[in-house]
């Protein structure tokens, strides 16, 4: 891992910056005011700005390095390093639940926004690994995994919130939209319900949040509805059929089937992997 911008660069000079990678990145930007490219894309990298880099992913810094960020933190890692708590329940790392950010981030760059409240205890969590890594003393590989576990699950939380993120923004239609999947998730609603309710037709409505976020109305309720179903699977002990219900799913079988195709898990691995909240 590296202080950025006073550790060693996470690029090589020589390239211009530009790089791809095969290992897990962790960027965060706690003092920015700049641009990165990720995949051709170009992002603003801003304070608070945490970036979940995903094996493949071809990214490029500007020149000089110090005016994407002037402070922050970059750590990156093997996927192998976090092992799943149950020996032989996940295919590969894109099902452990600690990298399901990166996994999602595969096809899609992924930038979350930590809170201001919340700069400071990132800044101490990347802080507490550095300083195991550099003191090498006994257990510190162990206490290292423990830090980038906690790091891992304060990601995995924020992940959850780019539907809040995209409901906060300057698009009226999209918070229509977002506030009728938060009113109603939890029922069986449909896309012509939530077209209905904002007198569009389903097709004109699915175009126009397609174009804007990169998904359907539909991915989006199946989205929202998964982020409960992860959250109450991780803070209560509620059952499968039980929580099913609750997400808008009565059938608990096809619940398991869609969370499966999401995770790689069913809801039961994934709740016996994931760390109890404190």
């Amino acid at each position: 891992m590296a202080r950025v911008p006073q550790g060693a660069p996470v690029f090589d000079p020589a390239t211009g910056g530009t790089h791809t990678h095969d290992f897990l990145v962790l960027f965060y930007a706690h003092l920015a005011n700049g641009t990165v490219l990720i995949d051709g894309r170009t992002w603003t990298v801003t304070d608070g700005d945490l970036f979940v880099i995903a094996p493949g992913q071809v990214v490029s810094f500007g020149e000089p390095f110090e005016e994407a960020a002037s402070d922050g933190w970059a750590v990156w890692f093997p996927t192998d390093v976090v092992r799943p708590g149950t020996f032989g329940a996940y295919a590969s790392w894109r099902a452990h639940p600690l990298l399901f950010p990166f996994a999602r981030g595969t096809n899609r760059a992924q930038r979350l926004r930590i809170p201001p409240a919340g700069r400071a205890g990132w800044v101490e969590r990347f802080a507490a690994l550095d300083a195991e890594l550099r003191s090498r003393r006994d257990g510190h590989q162990e206490a290292a995994l423990a830090h980038l576990t906690l790091l891992l699950v304060a990601a995995a939380r924020l992940s959850t919130g780019v539907a809040d993120q995209l409901r906060s923004a300057d698009e009226p239609l999209l918070a229509a939209v977002f506030e009728a999947i938060e009113q109603r998730y939890h029922e069986p609603i449909s896309l012509a319900d939530v077209a209905a309710g904002l007198a569009l037709t389903p097709g004109h409505l699915t175009t126009v949040v397609r174009r804007k976020t990169g998904r359907t109305v539909q991915q989006w309720i199946a989205q929202r509805r998964m982020q409960q179903a992860r959250l109450l699977l991780t803070e209560t002990e509620l059952t499968v059929a039980a929580i099913s219900r609750r997400v808008g799913y009565p059938d608990v079988s096809y619940f398991i089937k869609r969370f499966r195709a999401d995770h790689g898990v069913t809801p039961t691995q994934w709740r016996a992997a994931v760390p109890p909240a404190p």
